[in-house]
């Protein structure tokens, strides 16, 4: 169950410096919010891949059930709640504003793991059939 894969950590140490480099230079009202959405659960979902051994839709969906639970947890004012509010890194990691459009950038980002995964896999099946 434990593992170690060096793609998907560096897929996740690639997409967390983009995800850096938005959060320092970039305040528009679409890639910030919508494009940093979609990417953090790919970001997610490639650091757990990284070390634990999983299937693709088990990690996915787990990925997406975190996901919507912060965003519920932000629909509660959670970081308010527990007293955080002066906290700029809580307040940045859980969030302090709940849209329903954040719970459609995590289904796209999923969405797009998923025919990403299958896209390889199909690739990967192919090559080692041709190597046998």
């Amino acid at each position: 169950m434990i593992t170690f894969n060096k793609n998907y950590f560096g897929f996740a140490v690639l997409i967390f410096c983009v995800e850096i480099m938005i959060a320092l230079f970039v305040n528009d009202n679409f890639v910030r919010p919508y494009f940093g959405d979609v990417l953090v659960v790919i970001l997610i979902y490639c650091f757990l891949k990284s070390f634990l051994k999983l299937s693709v839709l088990v990690t996915a969906l787990a990925v997406l059930a975190f996901s919507f639970a912060i965003e519920f947890l932000q629909f509660l004012n959670i970081v308010e709640k527990l007293g955080l509010e002066k906290s700029k890194i809580a307040r940045t990691v859980i969030g302090t504003s709940f849209a329903w459009t954040d719970l459609l950038a995590y289904i796209v980002g999923i969405a797009i793991v998923l025919l990403t995964e299958k896209y390889w896999l199909k690739k990967e099946l192919k090559a080692a059939a041709k190597n046998c």
